[in-house]
């Protein structure tokens, strides 16, 4: 094991990154709850995706552990699950088969990236200014989705949006819920989502908002309902090639930033390069495809893998416990079906997880106008349009264009402009 892993070299034990893998899955496991709550909302088997959901993340997360030896988790991302199902699913109006063709069609190219050096080519083209503004705009989008779902905002004739009735049961009984959670996060609890959502659970329980199922545990079933069921023909009929785009390019620097972060906290950054990053990618490609094929959102690293590192976890032996604990998550249905279908419990998740997405925008420089205001534009528009592509494609045609007026157009790589016109065409001249 010391050998497969290299764990002396690397300063650490066997029990250390046991128990940095038991960490950071107390930290991620939120998404076994909310990733299938999320998708059902679009009339997928919320069953079908629990499991979907646990097999694509430890497909994904053991070739990161056993092949890059990274303690780097990989799991359906949040933002990407609401895209796929508030944006594209009901935006779009498609089929949820059709949104998983995207997906898988968005997998294949990034395996494809991930084996050559065009991937490097592709992130450099999209400024730091954009970057960051697209994980802000996810992160404001899915805190509206959280807000929304709890009923703290509500819809309103005469202004859009409005604060919702706070009287009522399920909205206060979210304010508890997010207190609870924030409270724990304060006090740097590991686990805080998680711990939150059981204990706003048991307090729903109290109030009779949700009733125990009469079995706490079953066999896996369900996956036939979800797996290879994706519809290729309907992402061509439906001209779907910006959200194939969006797909791809949300996990691309997604993915790459989380890897970049965690493995730089781990001081597994050699001269500031990140070694073994072609595993790595390959990793979160395959864990996107194969989670398409069985019928889930995309994938993409956990930030949460960080808490592990804290821990001590410096090799893949930490994403390996993850993939065994998550493996034995499977059997918990009957409870998580329950707790998912609560806004109350999963609502803060949301919101919570939406405040540390849109905290990046602390790294823009607000003072350059040509950076700045492209980047506001993908910020705003995502939860007001309550499309992530149309934010991002918004952006990636004011970008090139303030470039050009102010006489800097070099400045703008070759393929970004591509980029610009495909957006340009897609908002303009297509159903969207």
């Amino acid at each position: 094991m010391d050998n497969w892993f290299k764990l002396k070299e690397r300063g650490t034990t066997v029990s250390t990154e046991i128990i940095a893998g038991i960490t950071t899955f107390f930290t991620m496991v939120y998404i076994v709850v909310v990733n299938p709550g999320i998708l059902s909302g679009t009339g997928m088997s919320f069953n079908g995706v629990f499991i979907a959901t646990i097999l694509a993340s430890i497909v994904a997360t053991l070739i990161m552990g056993l092949w890059s030896n990274y303690p780097i988790v990989i799991a359906p991302g949040m933002g990407l699950n609401a895209f796929f199902a508030f944006s594209v699913v009901q935006g779009y109006g498609v089929s949820w088969q059709t949104a998983l063709g995207a997906v898988f069609i968005a997998g294949v190219l990034f395996i494809i990236l991930s084996l050559t050096s065009f991937r490097y080519m592709l992130l450099d083209a999209i400024p730091a200014s954009l970057k960051h503004a697209i994980t802000a705009g996810i992160g404001l989008f899915i805190t509206t989705v959280g807000l929304q779902n709890a009923g703290i905002i509500a819809n309103s004739e005469s202004t859009l949006i409005t604060l919702g009735n706070l009287a009522q049961p399920m909205t206060y009984l979210t304010l508890i819920g997010l207190i609870i959670t924030v409270t724990l996060m304060a006090y740097n609890v590991k686990g805080y989502l998680f711990i939150g959502m059981v204990i706003t659970a048991i307090i729903a329980w109290f109030m009779g908002l949700f009733q125990m199922p009469e079995s706490m545990v079953a066999m896996p079933s369900g996956l036939g309902e979800t797996a290879f069921q994706m519809d290729l023909a309907g992402v061509f009929s439906n001209g779907l090639y910006t959200i194939i785009f969006t797909f791809l390019l949300i996990t691309l620097f997604d993915t790459t930033g989380t890897m970049l972060g965690v493995a730089e906290q781990a001081g597994l950054l050699k001269d500031g390069k990140f070694p073994r990053s072609r595993g790595a990618l390959l990793a979160d490609a395959v864990g996107t495809t194969t989670g398409a094929l069985l019928g889930t959102s995309p994938t993409s690293a956990y930030i949460e893998s960080s808490t592990g590192v804290a821990a001590g976890g410096r090799t893949g032996l930490t994403a390996v416990t993850v993939s065994i604990l998550l493996g034995l998550t499977l059997f918990f249905s009957p409870i998580v079906s329950v707790i998912s279908s609560i806004p109350a419990i999963t609502s803060p998740a949301l919101i919570i997880v939406g405040f540390f997405m849109i905290s990046v925008i602390s790294k823009m420089n607000w003072s350059d106008l040509e950076e700045a205001f492209p980047a506001f534009l993908i910020i705003i528009l995502m939860p007001l349009t309550h499309s992530i592509a149309t934010g991002i494609g918004i952006g990636f045609i004011f970008y090139p264009v303030l470039k050009l007026l102010r006489g800097k157009g070099k400045d703008v790589h070759p393929i970004f402009y591509i980029f610009a016109i495909l957006f340009f065409i897609q908002l303009v001249f297509l159903d969207h």
